[in-house]
């Protein structure tokens, strides 16, 4: 069992980029040309190791290695996404590290690559890519490649090698699951599970029970044994439950119209371990959204909007409209989820500018567009 923290830790100290491994401040697949750039390198990545994985490690620093991490990146619909846009496509995971020195909510991203053993191409236009590219890496660099084409297994050794470096041991495991306890979430309710005597799932949360149900918020949910956080979120609340074979959890979100809220379920995932030492993660999308009459979306789309037009001339605000400011992620969302398809390229803009405006807002309208992200690659 391959601890995802030490592959990491072998990845960045013993190789440069290179025909396997790729490195990235961070990743932009909410934008068409940073989706471009990500499928050529997987592309890339993929036809270059055609029998063994290639990764990409997301969060550090390219001059010096410096791991100053990411946002927990949720998305387990990214293999839709290369399967939308590649033939051959290869299976593909992003995983989020937890470092120790890193601040609450920060991680690495890790991308996993296995390769189908055929050649990958683009299936259609993208940015400035045409569909049929084949691409390839060259050092460091992803390159397209039209003839000679051809796919050779010249990194097995290597990549084994790293993984071997990177197998997990009691004592690694034991560690983690009492730092994970008691010194990164003392203040909060936390257990573990332990599955067919090789799996170890930590998790913790602030706990509340509404008509004899049990809800956790400002949930944290670990796989001790690879080192894996499987879900991060200060807002959303999460319902948990397990036998000796699985470990499942529904994830809830809060939506609604001014003082009109409440709780919808989003997404269930289900964790199945095996007794032959695998396991199995499936994700279920069971969102439901709200619906709402179209004259009243029309008027807070159009007053969304202007907000944002003052925040970009700098004009200051009103107390009515700082009070409706608050309320712009959720209700850009909820007109998207109604139709509203502009919607989303407006949470895309409002990025900038209330990135240093004030971080609980911030933070809400990245919660939306995470999302929003999942529905539409459901």
């Amino acid at each position: 069992m391959i601890n995802k923290r030490l592959l990491v830790k072998n990845l960045l100290a013993h190789n440069d980029e290179n025909s396997f491994y790729d490195k990235k401040r961070f990743l932009d697949i909410g934008q068409r040309e940073g989706k471009a750039k990500f499928l050529k390198h997987v592309c890339a990545l993929a036809n270059s190791n055609p029998e063994n994985n290639s990764f990409i490690v997301v969060g550090v620093e390219d001059e010096d290695n410096k791991i100053v991490g990411v946002d927990f990146f949720d998305d387990s619909k990214i293999q839709n996404l290369v399967n939308a846009y590649l033939d051959n496509p290869p299976l593909i995971s992003y995983e989020n590290i937890p470092f120790p020195h890193l601040p609450e909510g920060k991680v690495v991203g890790l991308v996993t690559i296995r390769s189908n053993g055929k050649v990958c191409s683009l299936r259609k236009n993208i940015w400035k890519y045409y569909g049929g590219a084949v691409f390839f890496r060259e050092g460091s660099i992803s390159m397209p490649k039209a003839y000679g084409i051809e796919l050779k297994s010249i990194n097995m050794d290597a990549v084994a090698t790293i993984e071997q470096h990177a197998k997990n041991n009691i004592e690694l495991t034991l560690d983690s699951v009492i730092d994970f306890i008691n010194h990164r979430h003392p203040d909060m309710e936390s257990n573990y599970k332990v599955f067919k005597e090789q799996f170890v799932v930590c998790w913790a949360g602030n706990q509340k029970k509404v008509k004899g149900k049990t809800y956790f918020s400002r949930v944290d949910i670990e796989l001790i044994n690879e080192q894996v956080k499987l879900f991060y979120s200060t807002l959303d609340e999460v319902t948990i439950s397990y036998d000796e074979d699985s470990f499942a959890t529904i994830e809830y979100v809060q939506l609604g119209l001014g003082a009109k809220q409440r709780y919808y379920p989003l997404e269930k995932v289900v964790i199945t371990f095996e007794e032959n030492g695998t396991y199995q993660i499936q994700s279920e999308l069971i969102f439901d959204p709200p619906q709402y009459d179209r004259k009243t979306l029309h008027h807070i789309f159009n007053a969304n909007n202007s907000l944002l037009a003052k925040l970009g001339k700098n004009i200051a605000l009103k107390p009515s409209e700082e009070e409706d400011l608050q309320h712009l992620p959720d209700t850009y969302l909820i007109c998207y989820l109604n139709g509203f398809e502009n919607a989303k390229d407006r949470l895309d803009a409002a990025r900038s500018l209330l990135k240093g405006r004030n971080p609980e807002l911030y933070l809400s309208l990245k919660e939306s567009l995470r999302i929003l992200r999942k529905v539409k690659y459901n």
